[in-house]
Formats: structure tokens, C-alpha cells, sequence
């Protein structure tokens, strides 16, 4: 006789496991503790008799029951066993977990730091994972949607974050070539999103390109009152117009005062190359009152809270505001376009040679194997004139290019 919710609930514990049967195989297993459990008897495909749970009683209705035990029948009549989909279902569901997209983007990231990745760079991805984690971070790769992931970038669009949402947008299609490669999704869904976006136009650092303004600034950083540790780093900053980040993560060990040379290992530097970096006397002469100061410690600029670590990222901007320059006047990335331009304007040197200068890589590979060793010595007596140049602009006089030397 068929089961009813008044005879299930009339259903007492006994002593062992019961079973209470229903229809075409469906029963309740009664056990000891009370428990009255869905099970459907069945013969699998090959002829092997099996038994497929269907969860518990009253979670799981003596309706649904029987509507489970129906699509049961309805695979084994087109030759699937049930419990075998559910077993691959369950491990479908598990692997779609590991592989969220939180989950890759976090592999992604790993990656890259065993490649030896900036740890700005990495600071910066996991930044970006954080803006699109609530809408698809546990979502499996493989089934994110196009309008999923504009769903993820365009809260941040709309609140005029522009930036953050190509920025995010760009991080994204990375993981997903990532998933691609390693067979764990099939297609990249931010290919469709071009055009969707509001366009974004890249805003430069700001930064003090006319030569009075500069010699005004040298005239401002000298007359600094504050932590003399970082009105070295002010000073030096427009001497090396090396990135702030290799800046002040800059180590003693580096320093080859006797060769007046500074080598920066390859994993400090954006493009991942060792970049040498010739000292003029000025240089070498603020790095020696700078020695007085840190030299006993790792770090050439080390945080003031511990020597453990490298000064604060906002160290020299906070500087620059303290001295009156707004973040539209002047930022630390500034002092490369100051040295850019100024040296560019002076014709005396090669362009190859300033970009040597300013670590800019090659995208020609052949050119930039070339190029690294090249232009040494005149980078060399760039440096020398560039830190006379600061010198004159320092002082006020106005400078008048006569020769040029030919790029």
C-alpha cells in the first residue's frame, strides 16, 4: 500500500533499521534515532541492484520524493544510473568549487610570484580580485557570462571609477587566458565587453617640466623641515629619477660607491631587468650623509616604525604637499617626466640614452638585448651633467643650450 503523510508521521522508532515501502521502489528507511530516510531499490543498467538516497523526511516531501523517484526512472530508462550521475554531479560541483574564479585568479597571482612579479604588481592584483570577488568570485570560471562579468565593472563605472573598471576588466581577461591554458575554462567572456564601457583616458603624473619651476622646486626641497632621511629621498629622487618603488625599497648592498654605481636586481625593477644606475658626485655625496643616518640598518630609506621594512609609498608625495605642491603640481613619479623632459630638451643627449636611463623596455627584443648594454658611457656622463644642470636650476641662473649632440 502506498505511503501517506498521516501513516508516515504515524511511523515509530524501533529497536533496528525498517523500512516503510511506497511505490515502484521508493521507500522510508525508519531508524532507531528516529530518522526516516528517502531510498529508492533499483536495478542499474547492467542488471546490479542499487540503492539511491533521497534525502530525509519532512525536508524532503512525500510529493518530491516521488517526483525524485520518477526522474530516477526516467535516466535508468535512457540507460544512465542515477546514483552514478549524482556521484559524478556531486564531484562536478566540487571540482566547479576549486575552480572558482577567486580560486584561479588567486592561482594566477601565485604564479606570479614565484615568477618573481613586482610586488606592486601583486599588491595591485589582489586589489582588483577584491573589486570583482562579491559579483563572480565563486562563481565556476567556466560558466561566467559576459553580462556577469559587465555586471562586476559596472557598479564601478557608474560611480565614475573608470579607471578601476578597465583596470579590472584587464585583470580578469588575464585569469581567464590563465583558465584557458590550463584547460579549465574554454573562453575568455571579456573579449564581447569591448566597447561597453565607458572609454578611459589615462591621466599622466603629474609633474614640473619647465626649468624655473624646477630650479624653484630643488629651492623648496632644500629648504625641507622635516625628516632629513626624507629630504634625501627628495633630493635623490630628482638626482636618479628612478620609479619611487625602486626608490625606497633600495638596500646598501646594492651600492657600489667606490665603481659610483647602484644595481638594482631585476626583480625591483617593472620590467624585470637588472638596471644599473651610474652616481654623479652629487649622488655619492648624499648618499654618504644618507649612510650616517641608515647605514647600519638593510634598508637605504627604512620606514620609521621599523628598519625591518622600507619607507611608506606616500613618504616623498606627503613631502611634496608639505612644501606646498598640490597632487595636480607635483608627485614622486614626477621627477622621471621632469628628467625626461629636461633632458630631452637639451639635445645633448641620445634618446636611447634617456631611455636606457629611465628603464624603459624594449618591446623589440632584439633591440632591447642590444640596447641594455649599450650608451653605458654616456649614461654615465649624463648623469654627471644632469646633477650640474639641477645645480644651475638650484641656483637660479638661466641656462643657454650652445651645442647639440645628435640623437
Amino acid at each position: 500500500m502506498a505511503l501517506t503523510d498521516t501513516a508516515i508521521r504515524a511511523l515509530k522508532p524501533g529497536a533496528k533499521d525498517y523500512k516503510a515501502a511506497d511505490e515502484k521502489g521508493l521507500y522510508l528507511l525508519v531508524t532507531p534515532t528516529g530518522g526516516r530516510l528517502w531510498r529508492l531499490k533499483y536495478r542499474s543498467p547492467g542488471g546490479v541492484e542499487r540503492k539511491l538516497s533521497l534525502g530525509g523526511y519532512p525536508d524532503v516531501s512525500l510529493k518530491d520524493a516521488r517526483d525524485l523517484r520518477d526522474d530516477a526512472r526516467k535516466l535508468l530508462a535512457s540507460g544512465v544510473d542515477p546514483a552514478e550521475k549524482k556521484r559524478r554531479d556531486r564531484h562536478a560541483a566540487k571540482v566547479s568549487a576549486a575552480n572558482s574564479f577567486a580560486a584561479v585568479a588567486q592561482s594566477y597571482i601565485e604564479k606570479g610570484k614565484r615568477e618573481g612579479r613586482a610586488e606592486a604588481t601583486t599588491a595591485k592584483q589582489e586589489w582588483l580580485l577584491k573589486l570583482l570577488y562579491r559579483m563572480i568570485g565563486q562563481r565556476p570560471v567556466a560558466e561566467i557570462e559576459p553580462f556577469e562579468m559587465l555586471d562586476a565593472v559596472r557598479r564601478y563605472e557608474t560611480t565614475g571609477r573608470t579607471e578601476a573598471a578597465h583596470r579590472a576588466v584587464q585583470f580578469a581577461s588575464q585569469v581567464f587566458r590563465y583558465a584557458i591554458a590550463n584547460q579549465l575554462a574554454k573562453s575568455d567572456p571579456t573579449r564581447d565587453l569591448r566597447g561597453a564601457l565607458v572609454g578611459h583616458k589615462a591621466k599622466h603624473h603629474a609633474a614640473i617640466l619647465e626649468p624655473k619651476q624646477a630650479g624653484e622646486l630643488l629651492r623648496a626641497i632644500d629648504g625641507y623641515e622635516g625628516s632629513p632621511v626624507t629630504q634625501l629621498a627628495l633630493q635623490l629622487s630628482a638626482l636618479l629619477f628612478v620609479r619611487p618603488g625602486e626608490l625606497r625599497h633600495a638596500e646598501w648592498a646594492e651600492f657600489d660607491m667606490d665603481a659610483a654605481i647602484w644595481r638594482i636586481p631585476g626583480e625591483k625593477m617593472k620590467g624585470r631587468l637588472e638596471h644599473v644606475v651610474p652616481l654623479a658626485a652629487r649622488s655619492l655625496a648624499l648618499l654618504e650623509t644618507l649612510r650616517g643616518l641608515t647605514g647600519d640598518g638593510k634598508f637605504v630609506f627604512p620606514s620609521i616604525r621599523t628598519p625591518a621594512r622600507p619607507m611608506s609609498e606616500n613618504t616623498v608625495n606627503a613631502a611634496l604637499r608639505r612644501l606646498g605642491y598640490t597632487k595636480d603640481d607635483m608627485t614622486a613619479h614626477g621627477f622621471r617626466a621632469m628628467a625626461s623632459t629636461l633632458l630631452n630638451e637639451s639635445g645633448k643627449w641620445s634618446s636611447d640614452a634617456i631611455e636606457r636611463a629611465l628603464a624603459h623596455k624594449d618591446k623589440d627584443a632584439v633591440r632591447a638585448a642590444y640596447h641594455r648594454g649599450s650608451h653605458w658611457a654616456e649614461r654615465v656622463e649624463m648623469a654627471q651633467w644632469w646633477a650640474d644642470y639641477l645645480d644651475t636650476l638650484r641656483n637660479g641662473a638661466d641656462v643657454v643650450y650652445i651645442t647639440s649632440r645628435s640623437a
